[in-house]
C-alpha cells in the first residue's frame, strides 16, 4: 500500500470527498447563520433611517442600546434577568414547530402557569417548608401551561382546530381569566391600587444565583433547551416528531401516532411556558396581578423564529433580545424617545427575518457540492 494510503480510499482523495455528509453539514450551518444575521442588518438599516426621520442618531441609539444591555455588570445582569422568561416561552413556539405547528400562545401559558404557581401555596403557607411550596408552585405552574397549550393540540388533532388561531384566541381568554380573579374573587383586599392575589410572602420567594441579581429562571431555561435537543434530536421520539413536522402525510403512512405527537409537543411547549410563569411569581412579583402580561410570550415568538426552532441557538438569542428590553429605558431617558421604540425594532426584526426566510437555498456557496465522479 502507498504511503499516506487510506485502505479502501485512492491516493490523492480530498476531506471533502471522504466527509461530504459533514461538508454539507458545515454548508447548511453557515447559512443559518448568514441569513439571520443579514436580516439583523438590513433591520438596523431600516432601523436607522427611521431614526433619521425622527432627527436622532442612530449611532447614539446603537451606543446606548449596547451599553444599556452590554455595556456593564449591571446591564448584563439586567439582560440576563428579561431573557431567562423569553428561553422558556421560546421553547413553546420551538417544541410545536418541530411538529410542523405555528403556535403563539405562550403568552397564555406564561399567564396561566404564573397565576396557578401563586394559588397553589396560598392554603399551605406557614404549614409546609418553603422547599415544599416552590415545588408545588413550579408544578402547579407548569402543568397549568401544558393543559393550557395541549389543548391547543387536542383541538388540532381531534377537529382540525388552526392552532395558530385557537393559541391566540386562548391567550386573550388568559389575560381575561386573570383579570376577573385578581378583581374579583381571589383579590387581595389590602391591594387597592394594584389588584393582586394574596402574596405568597418573603419566605417563599426564591432568591437568585448567589453573587447576581438573575433568577434561577435563566439555568432552568438553559437546561430546558438542552433537554429538548436531546429529545428532538438524540431519541426515537425525536425522530418521529420530526418526520411528522416534515411531512404528515409520510408519517402517517409510516404508522407513526402523529395526533399524539403533536399532542405531547403541545404540552411540552405549555409547560416550559407556565415554568417561566412560576419563577415570574417567585422571583419578581410574589403574586399574580396584571404584571404577568409582560409581553414575554410574544417576543418568545421572535426568538424561537431568530433561532429557526433550534433549541440550542435559543438562549443567545434571547440575550441579544433581553438586551434589547433592558437598555430600552436608558434610550427613552437620553434621547427622548417613546416606550414603543424598542417594541418598533423588535417589529422591523420580525419582518425582516420573515422575509430572509425566501433567502434559503438561493446562494450556490451553501449548495452541497456535486460528489466527484469515480474513474
Amino acid at each position: 500500500m502507498e504511503k499516506g494510503a487510506v485502505s479502501g480510499v485512492e491516493p490523492g482523495t480530498g476531506l471533502t470527498e471522504l466527509l461530504p455528509q459533514g461538508g454539507d453539514r458545515l454548508r447548511r450551518a453557515a447559512e443559518f447563520v448568514a441569513v439571520p444575521a443579514f436580516a439583523l442588518l438590513v433591520a438596523a438599516a431600516l432601523f436607522s433611517a427611521v431614526l433619521l426621520g425622527m432627527g436622532q442618531s442612530p449611532l447614539a441609539f446603537f451606543e446606548l442600546l449596547w451599553r444599556g444591555a452590554f455595556g456593564s455588570a449591571f446591564s448584563w445582569q439586567n439582560t440576563l434577568q428579561r431573557a431567562a422568561p423569553l428561553i422558556l416561552t421560546a421553547l413553546c413556539v420551538a417544541l410545536p414547530a418541530r411538529a410542523g405547528l405555528m403556535v403563539i400562545g405562550g403568552e397564555g401559558a406564561f399567564v396561566v402557569g404564573g397565576l396557578a404557581a401563586a394559588i397553589a401555596p396560598l392554603p399551605f403557607l406557614g404549614l409546609a417548608p418553603a422547599p415544599v411550596l416552590l415545588a408545588l408552585m413550579a408544578a402547579a405552574g407548569m402543568l397549568a401551561g401544558a393543559l393550557w397549550i395541549g389543548l391547543v393540540g387536542v383541538l388540532r388533532h381531534r377537529r382540525g382546530v388552526n392552532e395558530t388561531i385557537s393559541s391566540l384566541l386562548l391567550t386573550y381568554i388568559a389575560v381575561a381569566v386573570l383579570s376577573f380573579l385578581v378583581e374579583g374573587p381571589l383579590r387581595d383586599p389590602a391591594t387597592p391600587n394594584k389588584p393582586s392575589t394574596h402574596p405568597i410572602g418573603a419566605d417563599v420567594m426564591l432568591a437568585p444565583i448567589p453573587g447576581t441579581s438573575v433568577h434561577w429562571g435563566l439555568v432552568a431555561g438553559i437546561v430546558a433547551c438542552v433537554l429538548a435537543h436531546l429529545l428532538i434530536n438524540r431519541t426515537s421520539t425525536g425522530f418521529a416528531i420530526r418526520i411528522a413536522g416534515g411531512n404528515p402525510r409520510t408519517a402517517l403512512g409510516q404508522g407513526l401516532p402523529v395526533g399524539k405527537l403533536i399532542v405531547l409537543c403541545c404540552l411540552l411547549a405549555g409547560g416550559a411556558a407556565g415554568l417561566a410563569g412560576f419563577f415570574d411569581v417567585a422571583t419578581v412579583h410574589g403574586a399574580a396581578n396584571v404584571s404577568l402580561v409582560a409581553g414575554y410570550g410574544f417576543t418568545g415568538i421572535l426568538v424561537s423564529f431568530l433561532a429557526r426552532h433550534n433549541a440550542l441557538a435559543i438562549p443567545p438569542v434571547a440575550i441579544l433580545f433581553g438586551g434589547i428590553g433592558a437598555a430600552g429605558g436608558l434610550i427613552q431617558r437620553r434621547l427622548g424617545l417613546p416606550d414603543a421604540t424598542v417594541a418598533l425594532l423588535e417589529g422591523v426584526i420580525f419582518v425582516t427575518l420573515l422575509t430572509s426566510e425566501t433567502l434559503y437555498g438561493r446562494f450556490a456557496l451553501f449548495q452541497p457540492r456535486a460528489a466527484r465522479p469515480r474513474p
